[in-house]
């Protein structure tokens, strides 16, 4: 259960991404579409950056990764083959009364009945819950001018299948060595019955996946590898350590292509859960593609001429819910000059601006030039990124609670001894410390400024 502290926090979350455009609710001038939200200016730089970052850490600094980029549309024989149009579905009951529908797992322990209905009372209205059923969450669509049978396809559930499907090519590209990896970047599209919390639980998501292929024989020490390296990345986003958990997840529990399932999990405000996964898929979807395509799929040992279909190892991690977890870790509140102060104390890494640029006084013409022109030294400076703002709205205290709420490590202000000396003040985001610095040293100072 939440405590009304952690309710207090996730509203608070939401209220600041949508008052500060990082999250906004999708078309919400036609009422909104549950499950689905859109990004703004800061939301979008800092999911990004969180994407950046794994690439980096997880394919382009590896010698042993490749990268795809795959469609979104799947044939339909694909997701057969994976078991997805048969199998992707949650349990659900429908409220007799209000006809509202429910996943079997979102109502607690203490409602399930027999197996047969699930708990007596709707949570929503207390009218009476029928039986369970299966529902597919996939998307599907029709390809090409005409509907039918034949022309039917679906918005991908994972990334994963992309990967798969594409796995010939890539040996037959670059012909690479046992173990090796394909990692992807993309959307993925979830049906929900009842999507929920914010980020957590979204009908359009996005993924960020590695397939690594080894030798059956040794999928466990590259399981324990791809852990770490999974709980360093974790560290390198700024998400708390103290309130993430790894859970081995049982038999009856796992995936049924996963012989082996690690999560990790997090304490969000409406209770622990997943935030990323790390699975052992065996041979499953290979093998099961190879079947159904009639494609040759097995990998054959240039050293020992030994040919056999690989095993595989999954890290899955999600965008938003990596969003969401940084943000939940990033926020904060203290006391400064008096006043209560909430800010995002983000990693420089993934805050979304890492400088702020401000004149005291936005009536004084030869501040705001003199502003402008420290803001375009640093705008223009390829260590940033682009990723730095000019502000002049409101009294200098304004500014600084603005960026300070925004997660922006560091605050410029040029003053009149600015236009004397050449120096400027630099403000710390977490301590309110300012000092003193020449203008010429500041690229030099922030460029300095550990990541993480």
């Amino acid at each position: 259960m939440s405590s009304p502290a952690n309710e207090g926090l996730m509203e608070k979350i939401v209220a600041l991404c949508k008052r500060r455009g990082f999250v906004y609710p999708s078309a919400e001038i036609y009422g909104g579409l549950a499950g689905f939200f859109d990004y703004g200016p800061l939301g979008l730089a800092l999911k990004n950056n969180i994407k950046n970052l794994w690439w980096k850490q997880f394919v382009s600094n590896r010698d042993d990764m490749f990268g795809v980029d795959a469609a979104l549309i799947t044939k339909k024989e694909v997701l057969e083959a994976s078991g997805h149009v048969g199998g992707f579905s949650d349990p659900m009951v429908v409220c007799s009364k209000c006809k509202h529908r429910f996943r079997a797992d979102q109502i607690t322990r203490s409602d399930l009945g027999d197996g047969k209905k699930v708990g007596p009372f709707c949570p929503d209205c207390g009218g009476a819950l029928g039986d369970l059923s299966q529902f597919n969450m996939m998307f599907q669509t029709h390809v090409g001018a005409v509907q039918e049978e034949n022309s039917v396809a679906y918005l991908r559930p994972e990334t994963a299948q992309g990967i798969f499907t594409n796995f010939k090519n890539v040996v037959d590209s670059f012909h690479p060595r046992l173990p090796f990896g394909i990692g992807q970047i993309g959307k993925a599209f979830r049906n929900e019955i009842a999507p929920r919390d914010f980020l957590f639980r979204l009908r359009e998501l996005e993924q960020m996946e590695v397939e690594y292929f080894v030798k059956p024989k040794e999928w466990e020490g590259v399981f324990e590898m791809w852990r770490t390296e999974m709980l360093r990345f974790l560290e390198s986003i700024g998400i708390d350590r103290t309130k993430t958990h790894e859970l081995e997840v049982s038999e009856g529990d796992r995936a049924h292509y996963s012989k082996r399932t690690f999560d990790f999990d997090f304490d969000f405000p409406f209770g622990r859960k997943e935030l990323y996964g790390l699975a052992y898929r065996t041979d499953f979807d290979l093998r099961n593609h190879q079947t159904m395509s009639g494609a040759k799929l097995e990998f054959v040992d240039e050293e020992t001429n030994e040919s056999f279909i690989p095993h595989v190892v999954e890290p899955s991690l999600g965008v938003e819910r990596s969003v969401l977890a940084v943000l939940l870790s990033a926020y904060t509140e203290d006391e400064m000059n008096g006043e209560v102060r909430s800010f995002l104390k983000l990693k420089p890494a993934v805050a979304p601006i890492k400088a702020a640029v401000f004149p005291l006084l936005k009536n004084k013409p030869e501040l705001v030039a003199k502003a402008r022109e420290v803001y375009q030294l640093l705008k223009k400076d390829p260590a940033f990124g682009g990723a730095v703002m000019f502000d002049d709205n409101g009294n200098i205290g304004k500014r600084y609670r603005r960026q300070d709420e925004i997660g922006t490590p560091f605050c410029i202000t040029v003053d009149f001894d600015s236009l004397e000396k050449g120096d400027v003040t630099v403000r710390a985001r977490d301590t309110g410390k300012q000092d003193r610095m020449a203008i010429q040293e500041l690229t030099i100072f922030l460029r300095n400024q550990p990541a993480s």
